[in-house]
């Protein structure tokens, strides 16, 4: 069995080549079809995946180590991982036929997703809904072949499953971060949706949608919403480490301009430097602690709390100030240079503050 340390390791063996193709990426506003395929062989998409579908049935909480690690190389690549392996979850919670129905031709399946539910309406049809709407921010939406979105149905919201063939993309996305992420508008025209491809929002809010009844391990006992945000806020932490590893390559091998000194003689980069690492360290240890609960809750089949799902909510929004906090303060100590399109600071600054504006991050 194929263990996390493994996984860990493979993350970890792409982030050089996800370093050298960052900037491609950014040019093609969208994953790049290679990185997609390395992300399948590595087998990173399908870690919380059901065996029963072809994934490896690990904990949920995996995705985002191996988003944190991505995240060095490619902030863009590693906001799309979180994002399509975190779906591969999701679908596992609906009805066991659209399971088998997003499985079946393919254990590599991808999705993206929209959740803003407010120009989307799902209207009652038999056998299901008839659903017409215009959802925006749908990352990495370019390679996937489903959606998932949230609509306003008739008694609550409801979270859809579309194929490639009910839905147009339009492309919105000329944006100044998480450039590569291809975060384009998604259009339904009046498709008709089954019932069996549709889950109602207050079950997936409390663990208790219907793929409890198929799969019964810990990853469908957890209530969405206290875990989710991890997989937009671990590739922030990636982005945050990937600029500590930027900037103390800098100080180890620049000079001065102005005096030619070494810059690893210079006491105030050490500084702003261990502040930094500091503030990324502390976020990791707060998403990682907020995982471990989590995940052993599930494994006791124990809901959290309100003040416990509260302080989840709170810790995604602290964990992403923390590392942008960690960002600035390098980007504003690496000079003129870190301007450069080659420079790898300055997209780590704008990926980073780009991914901090989701509101799910707020």
């Amino acid at each position: 069995m194929t263990t996390r340390k493994e996984l860990l390791q493979r993350a970890v063996s792409l982030v050089p080549t996800l370093r050298e193709r960052a900037g491609e990426t950014e040019q093609r506003r969208q994953p790049m079809p290679g990185t997609v395929e390395d992300l399948k062989a590595a087998g990173l998409i399908s870690v919380a995946q059901p065996r029963r579908y072809g994934g490896l049935g690990l904990d949920f909480d995996v995705v985002f180590d191996i988003a944190a690690e991505l995240g060095r190389g490619c902030g863009s690549t590693a906001w799309c991982y979180g994002i399509w392996a975190s779906h591969n979850w999701l679908v596992a919670l609906f009805p066991e036929k659209a399971q088998e129905e997003y499985w079946g031709e393919d254990p590599n399946t991808l999705s993206s997703t929209s959740f803003n539910p407010a120009r989307g309406k799902a209207s009652p049809a038999p056998g299901g809904y008839r659903l017409t709407g215009h959802w925006d921010f749908s990352s990495g939406c370019d390679p996937a072949q489903w959606v998932l979105l949230i609509a306003n149905g008739p008694e609550v919201p409801m979270m859809m499953l579309l194929p490639r063939r009910d839905y147009a993309i339009e492309d919105t996305w000329f944006v100044s971060g998480l450039k590569g992420t291809g975060s384009k508008d998604i259009l339904v025209d009046d498709a008709f949706v089954p019932k069996h491809r549709t889950v109602p929002m207050p079950r997936l809010r409390e663990g208790n949608a219907p793929g409890r009844q198929v799969h019964n391990t810990a990853n469908q006992r957890i209530p969405m919403q206290s875990i989710l945000p991890y997989a937009l806020a671990s590739p922030i932490v990636g982005m945050a480490r990937g600029a500590v590893e930027s900037f103390e390559e800098r100080i180890r091998h620049g000079a001065s301009a102005r005096e030619g000194n070494p810059l690893a003689q210079v006491s105030s980069f050490h500084l702003r430097l261990a502040e930094s690492a500091a503030e990324v360290d502390a976020a990791q240890l707060i998403m990682r602690r907020d995982c471990c609960e989590i995940m052993d809750r599930a494994h006791r089949d124990e809901l959290p709390s309100i003040d416990e799902r509260a302080r989840y909510r709170r810790d995604h929004a602290y964990v992403t100030r923390l590392c942008v906090r960690a960002i600035d303060r390098l980007f504003e100590a690496s000079g003129g240079h870190a301007l450069y399109d080659s420079s790898p600071m300055q997209r780590f600054h704008r990926d980073a503050h780009a991914a901090s504006h989701h509101a799910g991050l707020s």
